[in-house]
């Protein structure tokens, strides 16, 4: 192996000449991707007169040097154009926008207080702190293979109504699908329609979950090739006093 695992920066190798150029590769990957900092991800070409260290993620239909880089960190470094593919789970800050986002299987989404397009809605509070909230989870998961996990998790001490769910886009390869979670795959719905804009209100009895728990998609019919489901958790949560 010669590189790492997860930025394949390089390795220096046994008996490697110009050993210092293979340590600034790796360094220069780490400038660009640690404590992640874009300008801005809405951009179809590079800005005009970028200066060294600026990052951005250029959005879809990006053309120029950016072409066919749609989605990655590009970053301007040593006056040229070096891009990074990023990984699961990275974490990036927009600066024209204030905001974090994260990447995951739909691409870069918003990141709101640990959740994936978290919405929450105070039902009572008591005077110490004491709360009972209606919450929702939502991402929209690109599909593929058997099955495919959300991002998203119902929380530890949730009180779960219902699990939603919409086919944004036409899936291909399997005839319909489950969703639920590890070890219940039907549990908020059993073969739901691959067709565009059907969807399923996936209703159950309040139902309350002690670890955090992740959603589970599963084809049936044959694997996902394609296609998109946007996945929405209803669910109840009662906080103590903080006081």
């Amino acid at each position: 192996m010669d590189s790492t695992a997860v930025l394949q920066m390089p390795y220096i190798m046994a008996s490697q000449a110009q050993k210092h150029v293979t340590h600034n590769e790796a360094i220069r990957s780490l400038d660009a991707l640690v404590q992640l900092s874009v300008i801005d991800k809405d951009l179809t070409a590079p800005p005009a007169s970028p200066v060294d260290g600026d990052r951005y993620i250029p959005a879809i239909g990006s053309t120029g040097l950016w072409s066919g880089k749609d989605g990655l960190i590009a970053a301007f470094q040593d006056n040229g154009w070096v891009f990074y593919t990023p990984k699961f789970g990275f974490l990036a800050y927009m600066v024209d926008e204030a905001l974090v986002y994260i990447f995951n299987t739909t691409g870069w989404i918003p990141y709101s207080d640990g959740k994936v397009g978290g919405e929450t809605s105070l039902l009572n509070a008591s005077p110490f702190g004491a709360e009972t909230r209606f919450e929702l989870l939502e991402e929209e998961l690109i599909l593929s293979g058997p099955s495919i996990d959300s991002l998203i998790e119902i929380p530890d001490r949730a009180i779960v109504f219902s699990v939603s769910s919409r086919t944004t886009q036409a899936i291909t390869g399997a005839t319909s699908f489950d969703c639920g979670i590890v070890g219940d795959i039907g549990k908020f719905g059993s073969l739901l329609s691959i067709a565009e804009d059907s969807t399923n209100s996936g209703v159950i009895g309040p139902t309350a979950y002690y670890a955090n728990t992740k959603l589970r998609v599963t084809a049936n019919g044959g694997n996902f090739t394609g296609g998109k489901i946007r996945l929405t958790i209803h669910y109840l949560m009662c906080s103590p006093a903080t006081g």
